[in-house]
């Protein structure tokens, strides 16, 4: 008899810490969440479009939220690096990651044999800017408008360069429509991230740059790099004097690119709404918002519902764009 009250409590006591196991998430999100630091990972090295933005993200939710928010960066394979270690991280909301087209959208038809499908594995949170593409020169080029360009790539085929973040991002693939759009042939450079693209661009190591705005934006106001055009179907609120690809001849040309924040699949609900909430406290304060503008990026809220909505409508449009560019990851 003792031997059997024994196993019974034995057993009550394993369900109870199971049950317990498994509401523990929930009740802290719905208690006291975030009650450590939260980390916000960045897929991409310092200094371009999408760590600017993620400082920006976790500085101000540090401020305004009174949360801990720490960006770490995770570099590496045009961003699947650091969204394959939000995937592995545990659901908690805890571990968040800013992710972009270029990673989520791009990526999954560029690598193969990634181990997460952004649609499965990831919980889409806040959306917060989105950003045309941006072509550019050093200001000492001979490039003064875009028309030049076409001029010089019709003149010689493939005698002019241009460097992007990456092979396979999208703002390679902007490049590469804009090839197929004027019907010219350039030389594409790909870097590992912006700001090495930047740097070559501005030594004319490269003719163009094919870059984000938020990454081009500081040299661009130093009078350093000379904006020939942005990808988006209107101009850029940061750049209103310069043209769009549509207005320099090519109809309906428009490409651009959003960020935002994600979770491992499985985070509460709670969690969700809670940094759903903040970010789009911080996208409507005047403050965040010219920051973010300042960076040449526009910015833009959403419920997490639209937000994944989003993501799976462009995973299946670009499709399609990959496979036309030819591009591919080894």
């Amino acid at each position: 008899m003792l031997r059997q009250l024994l196993s019974l409590s034995v057993l009550s006591f394993a369900l109870g810490s199971t049950a317990f196991a498994q509401t523990a998430p929930a009740a802290t999100a719905a208690g006291a969440y975030p009650n450590k630091p939260v980390r916000l990972i960045v897929p991409f090295p310092p200094g371009g479009g999408t760590d600017i933005l993620s400082r920006l993200v976790a500085t101000k939710l540090t401020e305004h939220a009174k949360w801990t928010v720490v960006a770490d960066n995770k570099a590496g394979a045009g961003g699947t690096i650091g969204i394959t270690e939000a995937v592995k991280a545990a659901p908690t909301g805890y571990d968040l990651v800013m992710g972009q087209k270029d990673n989520l959208v791009i990526g999954p038809w560029l690598y193969k044999n990634l181990p997460w499908d952004p649609t499965r594995d990831l919980t889409a949170i806040a959306h917060v800017a989105y950003t045309p593409v941006i072509i550019a020169t050093s200001a000492n080029s001979k490039f003064k408008t875009l028309a030049d360009v076409v001029a010089a790539a019709k003149a010689a085929p493939g005698t002019v360069t241009y460097g992007s973040p990456g092979n396979g991002t999208s703002i390679h693939l902007a490049g590469d429509l804009f090839e197929k759009a004027a019907g010219i042939k350039l030389s594409h450079v790909p870097y590992k991230g912006s700001n090495p693209a930047l740097m070559d661009a501005l030594a004319g190591n490269v003719d163009l740059l094919v870059s984000s705005v938020p990454s081009a934006m500081a040299q661009i106001k130093a009078g350093k790099l000379r904006p020939l055009a942005v990808t988006s179907a209107k101009r850029s609120s940061s750049l209103p004097d310069v043209p769009t690809v549509a207005e320099s001849g090519f109809k309906d040309f428009d490409v651009s690119t959003w960020y935002g924040v994600f979770a491992p699949a499985g985070t509460p609900a709670a969690v969700v709404s809670a940094v759903n909430a903040e970010v789009n406290k911080l996208l409507a304060m005047a403050d965040v918002r010219a920051a973010i503008q300042a960076q040449g990026a526009e910015p833009e809220a959403m419920s997490a519902a639209q937000f994944a909505t989003l993501l799976k409508t462009d995973h299946a449009k670009w499709k399609g764009i990959v496979e036309a560019s030819g591009a591919k990851i080894e």
